[in-house]
Parts: structure tokens; C-alpha cells; sequence
């Protein structure tokens, strides 16, 4: 069917590159999480250095179950580092848990992108959830009001997921700026963390890339039907 070559050519190579991303971010932690950065400081402490160094307060730093579920929760104001990161004292631990308090500096600072990707939390998750599914029942029925909705829906997620990428981008940035101003790791070890990041940077992209094309090949549906 016409929708199958969509999926195939646009659809199918950015969930071959997600599949990569993810099999590039889990072997690269791994690698550098062999390797104990040479001050000897975990996760926790390296998160707790950087907010004093930034002068912030009143951020909570917890332990949270799992392997990289590590993330910042802007609305409870809570850092959560997963168990290879929290009290690991490795290279991949301290560069996670700086890019995480890049998120904490990020919401400190009002950074807008922040603030716009928090926004758009609900929207996202509706649109990722229902926009696909309700656009291709107005494709199936040939209900063009339906095929909008979901369209639109969708957008609001894909959406997200572009500004996203700024956001990841710039709390990296942040991390290896803060982690080298403070020398807290060497330029050697300072490598090993952008290998990191940019590993973990890569499954971003990969999933924007995704979320565009399945919202691109929706919008080329829709135009083949209506013809």
C-alpha cells in the first residue's frame, strides 16, 4: 500500500539510527564507566560542587532506580541520578550528573528554551499518544477533520521533540564549561565526558528525526489522499 512506501522511506531509517544511538550512548557509558576520574568524586558530589559553584539553592539531589533514568525535575526542583551515576565516582558518572545540574542552572537562570519544553510537556505526550492513531483513522474513513486533528496534535509533540535539542545541547555545554572552569577533571578525562554527552546527545537527534519524518510522512498521507 502507498502509506508502507512512506514508512519505509522515511519512517524506517530514523528508527535504524535510534536504534544505534541507543546501542552508541549504553556502550560508551559503559566504557568510561570502567575508568574512576582521578579526584575520586561521585555523581552526587560532582552535582552538589556544581550548584554551590553556580550559587543555587534549594535543589534536591536523589537516587533513582534504573541505568541513565537520570534527569532534572524542573517542577519539583529535584536532580534524580540513576545508581550507576549517583554514588559512582567514574568519568561517565560525574559527566551525567553535570549535564543533569546544567538542566538545574538552565531552570535557575529562566532559561527560555527550558521554560518553552516544559510547556510543552502535556501537549506532547497527547499529541505523541493519540495524534498519529486519530490521524490515521481520518485516513482509513476518509474523514479529513479527523486527519487534521491528528496532524495538529502530532505537531505539538514533534515540536518538543525540536526543542529538545537546544536544551540537551546547552546543559552539555554547560557541564563540560563548569566541569573544566572548576578543574574538576582533567583535559583527558574532560574527552571522555564529550564522548558521553555526545553519545547521549546523538539519541536526541535520532529521536527528533523520527518524530519529523512519522509528522512529515502524516502531511504526505493526508495530500495523497485528497487528490
Amino acid at each position: 500500500m502507498f502509506f508502507d512506501y512512506y514508512y519505509l522511506v522515511l519512517v524506517v531509517p530514523t528508527i535504524i539510527l535510534s536504534i544505534w544511538a541507543q546501542v552508541l550512548v549504553k556502550s560508551t557509558f559503559a566504557k568510561y564507566s570502567r575508568i574512576d576520574c582521578a579526584r575520586h568524586i561521585s555523581g552526587r558530589e560532582a552535582a552538589e560542587l556544581l550548584l554551590r559553584a553556580n550559587r543555587i539553592t534549594g535543589v534536591k539531589i536523589e537516587a533513582v532506580g534504573g541505568s541513565l533514568t537520570d534527569h532534572y525535575d524542573p517542577g519539583t526542583r529535584v536532580l534524580r541520578l540513576s545508581q550507576p551515576v549517583y554514588g559512582k565516582t567514574s568519568i561517565a558518572a560525574v559527566g551525567v550528573a553535570a549535564h543533569e545540574t546544567g538542566h538545574a542552572i538552565q531552570h535557575e537562570r529562566s532559561w527560555a528554551p527550558l521554560a518553552l519544553r516544559s510547556t510543552l510537556v502535556p501537549v506532547a505526550n497527547i499529541g505523541s499518544s493519540f495524534g498519529p492513531w486519530i490521524a490515521m483513522a481520518g485516513l482509513i474513513f476518509a474523514i479529513d477533520p479527523l486527519i487534521n486533528i491528528g496532524i495538529i496534535l502530532f505537531g505539538g509533540a514533534v515540536l518538543f521533540y525540536i526543542i529538545t535539542l537546544p536544551v540537551e545541547f546547552n546543559a552539555s555545554g554547560r557541564a563540560l564549561a563548569i566541569l573544566k572552569s572548576n578543574n574538576i577533571l582533567s583535559p583527558e578525562e574532560l574527552r571522555g565526558v564529550r564522548k558521553v554527552l555526545s553519545a547521549a546527545a546523538l539519541t536526541y537527534v535520532a529521536s527528533a528525526l523520527t518524530a519529523l519524518m512519522s509528522f512529515l510522512r502524516l502531511i504526505l498521507l493526508s495530500r495523497s489522499r485528497r487528490r
